[in-house]
Order: structure tokens, then C-alpha cells, then sequence
């Protein structure tokens, strides 16, 4: 795991030398371990990595990375899990290697297959490739998006590209100015559900599965390497076959996953998702480390819960407790982490957890995002399962804004249509889960776990979203995933039929709820915290025409005249809250 960051100009040379220095700088935090740089001024291009050792910890795994007999070079950040395999593939065709990780595997998978490569890739990662012998830059994201990869225009043609937003603030003559269609769809929706646009004027970010090619400082190809399947309406296959499937599937996912050179651990709720995870990385891993995370002054405690199963599995168990103070002391210092902003308040949290774990000594954690996206988890899903109507639509809308009116209906209809794809009817739950897939993992989700673990040099490794258990879930109709009255139904059954976790684990429904909402509400001393914040004079809610309703909404007025736009004040106001310390980290301004 790692950070990249680089350029490729149309001007000779690019911007100067130490606007790279200055990108890797911001980086420092995804990669403490190495750094390294190259560069061909003729051709325009520069390339900067920054290292945190997992796999094959010696320099022979160190990057930038470059094949002798073609050139190519490689910056690469994330994991490959399935690199025995395609190493052993590539051995075969003659390729000889003089590292054990996965980086190298990489490197002459571009080398044998160039851009065909990316779809044999299971794994998560961002990366950037110069091929001089087509002179090429490949930039390429994963299937589900577990990576980030940003890019900027240069000034004099062609991009600038990393794995932090914040990087590419670096480069002369960026603009720090809020775009005005993202600050919309983050108050909505708690971050921008477009596809590329970011919350930064003049910055994107590639889709999940992307690959773009650059050629004479100029884009010449884009394609997605990953299509999500559909289901099979001629899979005639029952629930327990399908459930011994997906278990040999997610057996084989997660041992690849436990593959490191450093302490590997799991972070464990003690909700199905977590736990079928650690049942099975308990089978291959005796003696695995589990952490669960609990909440003072809150209902939410998973301690317990992790607790009876890692009895159970008989792991080493370990508990965190997290305190109202602890967060409103981590917020300020640690709004930089959010980066394009989202406004899923479990970064703060999840920091603080990532960053005991690595006190504990772990450098690498599984973690059990994905489940709910892919295998029918949510609210929405059950709200999805009916035929395509306007108020259908509509109910989606208010459930993902978690506002009662707003003006952003029609981009979020649009959305829904166009991931629903060719059916001329629209199937309204195939649409949900690719929404969910395309748009709020990588948008929202997948990026707390990225931007958590990453800011304390942590890795944190998703199993369900690896594209094979992606794929599975995709091809499973809804009929397998909403049965017998519950969410998740494939998932819990391959739970039973472990044999290893506890009965009650396995029928407990998901817990929800945001904590740090109901600090705001519930919490003194974190709400006169965020009050402060939020209303202060000429700040955002003032700007955005929100301070009446957050005046309201911390004097104790709970609900608003009918009509009114805002319904859940405690989510607005965390929005609004993370807005005011995320501008003031970036030196943000200014609305484009």
C-alpha cells in the first residue's frame, strides 16, 4: 500500500522539479516506509511513490519500478492478491523475477498483456504505468473503487494525477475553490454522486474499473476493464448451492487476503458481515488478531458483540472505546484526511481505531465493508424491491438525501436510469445496487476506509469487494438476497453453513444509526463543540442559507415548519460541521 503521484506534460519537462517533491510530501502518510521518484524531462513525464511496506519488505520491491528491457516503469499503489497465481502464468511465458511481492507482478503483466492486463487484476489499486515503447501513460483504478486516483489539466496540456486530492494543490497555480454542483450534492446526499467530478474545481477522479491512456500530453483511450454482471434468469441452482459457492469463494478471497509480511488483524463488530469474515480468516490464520470498536455515551457498542465471537472462533480479542471528547479533539486536526470531502462521519471514528490498532502493532486489517452494497443490506434495497414508479423513485430520493424536499431529484433519477442499463422497463433494484456500487462506495464509503487507515499508515483490506466476490454477488437475482423476511439472505446463509458462529450473530439484524449525529443532539459538550462551528459569523451555513435552520436546530427545535427542506437537522449539521473545518484546512474560499 502505498501513494503515487506524477504528471505527464505536453510541454517539455512539465512543472518544476520540486512541485513533484511537494505532491510526494503530502503523501508521506500512505507510504513511511520508502520513497522514490523518476523522471524523463524530454518526454514529459515524472512519476513519485511513497512506500508502506506490506509485502516483500526488502528494496527489491521499492518503486518506482522499471523493466529492464522495455522501460516500462510502474508506480503502484494497493495490493494484488491474486499475484502467485499470475506470477506462476507470467514464469511460464518466460518472465524471470527478482522480487517476491506483488509489485513486480504488476509491472511485467503491463509488460506481457499492456492494457489487456487490467482485467486479470484482483485486487485493489491505483497505478500509473509510462510505456515509452508506444509512449503511452496508462492511469488505471480498480473494479469497485477500494483505490483513489485524482487528476488535474496542466496549465500547458496534459494531467497531473494522485492518490490524494491534496496533492495536487501543490502544483503552481492550483485553485482552491469549492465546485458549486458538489457543494450542492454534498449537502443533499453527504458527498458528490457524480461519477468522475470531485468537490474541487478543476479536479476528477476516474470511475472504479477505469483505465485512461495519455499519448502527446492528450487523452487517447478510456474503457473500464470490469463490467458488473447482471443476474442469470436461467440459474436454476437453489439457496444452498448458491451459499456453498459464495463460501468457497469468500474461503479462497479472504486467504489471499491474510497474505503479508507484517501483523495482519480483523477488525470484528460482531455483525455477520465482520464475523463470516473472521470465521474464515480464523480457519487459515490460528491465533488472528480482533479488534472491536465501542462508543461511550451511546447505545452503539459493538464490544460485546465481538466479544461472543470471537469466543467462538477463539481469536485474540482486543476492545477500543472511543469517548465524545476524543472525537471533537480528532475532528480539527484530522479534516484534512476527508480530502474530497464526504461527510460519513465514521473517518473521525474509524481513525481513531486505525490508529490503536496500530499501536497494538498490526500494519495491515481486514475489514468488512462491501457486504451491505452487494449482497441487499439496506433499507433502499427493500425500498428498491417494487416495480419502477415515480414514487418509488421519490422514496429512494428522500432515503438517500435524508432530507424531506431538495432540488436534486432529477440528476439522482438520471443516475438510477442510466446504471439501470438496457431494460426498457428499468429493473429499480439492479439500479439501487449499482448506484451503490458505482456511486456511494467509491464516493462515500470506500473512501473512510481509504482515508482512515491511510492517514495513520494503516492498510486496511476489503474482502467483499474484491471483484470475484463482486462478481457472484451481481450475477445473484433478489429473490437469494431479500427471503424469509431478511436482508442479506445468501450471506447469512453461508454463515450457518460454517458451522463456526453463534445462532444469534448470524439473525442479528444490522445495527444503524449515526453516532455522531446523536452526539450532537445528546452530547453537550460535542454539540456547544459543533454549535460554535457551524454558526459562526460569515461561515458556510450562513452562505448556503442553512444558519436559520441550524439556529433553530441547536436552540432544541427538533422539527421545522412544514414545508420544509431540511428533516434530518443532526445529519446536516455534522455535514455542515465537517464543511466549515474541511474548507478551513484547504484555504477554500471561494465557490466556482
Amino acid at each position: 500500500m502505498c501513494g503515487i503521484a506524477g504528471w505527464y506534460a505536453t510541454e517539455s519537462g512539465g512543472p518544476p522539479a520540486e512541485a513533484l517533491a511537494r505532491m510526494s510530501a503530502c503523501l508521506a502518510h500512505r507510504g513511511p516506509d520508502g520513497e522514490g521518484a523518476w523522471s524523463d524531462p524530454a518526454a514529459g513525464v515524472a512519476l513519485a511513490h511513497r512506500r508502506l511496506a506490506i509485502l516483500d519488505l526488502t528494496p527489491a520491491s521499492a518503486q518506482p519500478m522499471v523493466d529492464d528491457g522495455t522501460g516500462l516503469v510502474l508506480v503502484y499503489n494497493g495490493e494484488l492478491y491474486n499475484f502467485r497465481e499470475l506470477r506462476r502464468e507470467l514464469e511460464r511465458l518466460g518472465h524471470a523475477f527478482s522480487s517476491r511481492g506483488d509489485v513486480e507482478v504488476v509491472l511485467r503483466a503491463l509488460v506481457e498483456w499492456r492494457e489487456l492486463a487490467f482485467a486479470r487484476f484482483a485486487g485493489m489499486f491505483a497505478l500509473a504505468a509510462w510505456d515509452p515503447r508506444d509512449r503511452t501513460l496508462w492511469l488505471a483504478r480498480d473494479a469497485t473503487g477500494m483505490k483513489p486516483l485524482y487528476l488535474a489539466p496542466l496549465a500547458g496540456g496534459g494531467v497531473a494525477f494522485a492518490s490524494e486530492l491534496k496533492a495536487l494543490l501543490e502544483l503552481p497555480g492550483a485553485a482552491r475553490r469549492l465546485e458549486s454542483d458538489g457543494l450542492a450534492e454534498y449537502l443533499e446526499f453527504g458527498y458528490r454522486i457524480a461519477e468522475r467530478e470531485t468537490m474541487v474545481a478543476g479536479v476528477s477522479r476516474l470511475a472504479p474499473a477505469e483505465v485512461v491512456g495519455w499519448r502527446d500530453g492528450r487523452e487517447i483511450a478510456r474503457f473500464r476493464h470490469f463490467s458488473p454482471p447482471r443476474p442469470d434468469a436461467s440459474d436454476a441452482r437453489d439457496g444452498d448451492e448458491r451459499a456453498e459457492e459464495l463460501l468457497a469463494t469468500l474461503e479462497r478471497v479472504v486467504a489471499e487476503h491474510l497474505v503479508a509480511d507484517v501483523p495482519v488483524g480483523l477488525l470484528l463488530s460482531g455483525g455477520i458481515d465482520s464475523s463470516l469474515v473472521a470465521a474464515l480468516a480464523a480457519r487459515s490464520q490460528p491465533g488472528l488478531t480482533t479488534v472491536s470498536m465501542g462508543f461511550a455515551d451511546s447505545d452503539h457498542d459493538e464490544r460485546p458483540w465481538g466479544r461472543r465471537v470471537a469466543e467462538a472462533l477463539g481469536t485474540r480479542h482486543l476492545d477500543v472505546a472511543i469517548a465524545p471528547g476524543e472525537v471533537a479533539a480528532e475532528i480539527e486536526s484530522a479534516a484534512w484526511v476527508f480530502d474530497d470531502l464526504f461527510a460519513d462521519w465514521g473517518t473521525v471514528t474509524t481513525r481513531i481505531l486505525y490508529r490503536k490498532c496500530r499501536e497494538l502493532g498490526l500494519k495491515c486489517a481486514l475489514v468488512g465493508e462491501g457486504a451491505d452494497e452487494l449482497f441487499a443490506g439496506y433499507p433502499s434495497h427493500r425500498l428498491a424491491h417494487r416495480r419502477w414508479t415515480p414514487w418509488a423513485t421519490a422514496g429512494l430520493y428522500r432515503h438517500y438525501a435524508a432530507r424531506r424536499w431538495g432540488g436534486l431529484y432529477a440528476p439522482f433519477h438520471d443516475a438510477l436510469r442510466e446504471l439501470a442499463g438496457d431494460n426498457a422497463r428499468g429493473d429499480l433494484f439492479e439500479a439501487v445496487r449499482r448506484f451503490e456500487l458505482r456511486r456511494q462506495l467509491p464516493g462515500n464509503y470506500v473512501m473512510k476506509v481509504d482515508k482512515a487507515s491511510m492517514s495513520v499508515s494503516l492498510e486496511a483490506r476489503a474482502p467483499y469487494l474484491d471483484r470475484r466476490v463482486a462478481e457472484l454477488a451481481l450475477r445473484t437475482p433478489a429473490a437469494w438476497l431479500l427471503r424469509d423476511g431478511s436482508e442479506k439472505w445468501l450471506l447469512r446463509r453461508a454463515a450457518e453453513l460454517t458451522g463456526r458462529l453463534p445462532e444469534e450473530v448470524v439473525r442479528r439484524p444490522k445495527a444503524g444509526g449515526s453516532i455522531a449525529a446523536s452526539w450532537l443532539d445528546d452530547v453537550p459538550s460535542f454539540r456547544d463543540f459543533a454549535r460554535e462551528r457551524v454558526l459562526r459569523a460569515g461561515g458556510w451555513a450562513e452562505r448556503v442559507g442553512l444558519r436559520p435552520a441550524m439556529e433553530r436546530y441547536f436552540a432544541g427545535t427538533k422539527v421545522l415548519p412544514f414545508p420544509s427542506r431540511v428533516s434530518h437537522l443532526g445529519h446536516l449539521g455534522w455535514r455542515l460541521l465537517l464543511l466549515e473545518l474541511w474548507a478551513a484546512a484547504y484555504g477554500i474560499e471561494e465557490v466556482a
